[in-house]
């Protein structure tokens, strides 16, 4: 019974008590780019500073607030505004854009003099084309971890942080007031929190997939082995999703139309994985005669590709994990592989549903309430 209760106090001040400051001492000065820089502007920021989204900065007074918040910089020592984050923009965007409706060439010199159109136009366009776009949030730096694990299993992916200003009083989660500088914290960020505080949720740890209710996602949409990079991007911005797998074809018995469709991927025979990350890196006239190659043909091409060499460019592997599998083993593998999902299949590879981040952050949140409140 004691030692029941020793553990309980031990989550409460592990987790419990801890703030979303606690998390930002080693992060980054703010990857972002100017509402004017062009979207080959924005790729190159992306790659280069290894992120899959920034936030757009422009100057105050003149735009909407982004997801109902008026995110602000002031200046530390006048207090006078300086800019306004007016949204986030992601490779997927970017690569949307790229692969939109009027693209139908083949991966000829005209074709590359439209890509190369196509990346000049200004980031502040592309805002707003999908949700989380327009979903652009703040975080009190008092906010419980609990609190933020709450947001982050929702689906929000990531959140800016103020480092100083106005705040320390603030009520409530969302932001409101203008600070002079902000980081990001991501659910990446959350999870990689909570594998340093092991000791305190291990019991939770050890449960497997199937243990634990509500972690494994059965309604999975998937793309084939035929289906091509511009096929695969337009059926991930008309779902807003992120990445898809790769199912086999072979015993489907599907047209070609279908090839450009997302359907079930539940119970199909799984072959890859393709993410609007995958494209991260690649010089404009390489990603136009990529675009027409299959979602599978690509990622070969890329990991052997000597242009990316050297670049921190690669990938996304095939991460999967058994219903058996424990989420230890499950949040081991998404913080060293660095994906964000995880597929879990059968005994004969036949995809049975996904693991995402908000996933795991949802259940390890109702697993500490239950602990505490007990």
């Amino acid at each position: 019974m004691q030692a029941t209760a020793k553990r309980i106090t031990e989550t409460q001040a592990a987790v419990g008590e801890k703030k979303v400051k606690d998390l930002m001492g080693d992060k980054r000065r703010l990857v972002e780019v100017p509402y004017t820089a062009s979207l080959a502007q924005t790729m190159n920021v992306l790659v280069a500073n290894h992120v899959v989204a920034v936030p757009v900065a422009a100057p105050p007074g003149h735009w909407i607030g982004a997801g109902g918040s008026m995110i602000m910089e002031s200046d530390k020592r006048t207090g006078v505004l300086r800019k306004h984050y007016i949204g986030m923009v992601t490779m997927l965007d970017i690569l949307a854009h790229i692969a939109g409706d009027d693209h139908d060439g083949d991966g000829g010199r005209d074709d590359l003099i439209d890509l190369e159109r196509k990346m000049a136009v200004p980031v502040s366009n592309i805002i707003g084309h999908n949700v989380e776009g327009l979903s652009l949030w703040t975080l009190n730096p008092n906010t419980s971890i609990l609190d933020c694990m709450e947001i982050f299993s929702k689906g929000i992916h990531r959140a800016l942080v103020p480092v100083d200003g106005q705040v320390e009083e603030a009520v409530g989660v969302e932001l409101v007031e203008s600070a002079s500088s902000y980081r990001m914290l991501t659910q990446m960020d959350v999870l990689r929190f909570l594998r340093g505080k092991v000791a305190e949720i291990e019991g939770i740890l050890r449960l497997s997939v199937k243990e634990m209710e509500g972690m494994m996602n059965e309604n999975v949409m998937a793309i084939t082995d035929k289906t091509s990079v511009i096929e695969a991007i337009k059926c991930m911005k008309s779902s807003f999703l992120n990445a898809v797998p790769i199912v086999g074809s072979t015993q489907l018995g599907v047209d070609q139309q279908s090839h450009a469709q997302l359907f079930t991927g539940r119970g199909k025979k799984l072959v890859g994985t393709f993410s609007a990350t995958d494209l991260r890196g690649c010089h404009l006239a390489t990603l136009q005669s990529w675009l027409h190659q299959t979602a599978l043909e690509f990622t070969d091409l890329v990991r052997k590709s000597p242009l990316l060499e050297g670049a921190g460019v690669g990938v996304r592997e095939l991460v999967t994990c058994r219903p058996e599998s424990s989420l230890e083993e499950v949040m081991e593998k998404v913080l060293s592989k660095h994906v964000h999902r995880v597929w879990v299949t059968d005994e004969h590879g036949l995809l049975l549903g996904l693991i995402s981040l908000s996933d795991m952050i949802r259940v390890i949140r109702l697993s500490l309430l239950s602990k505490i409140q007990t």
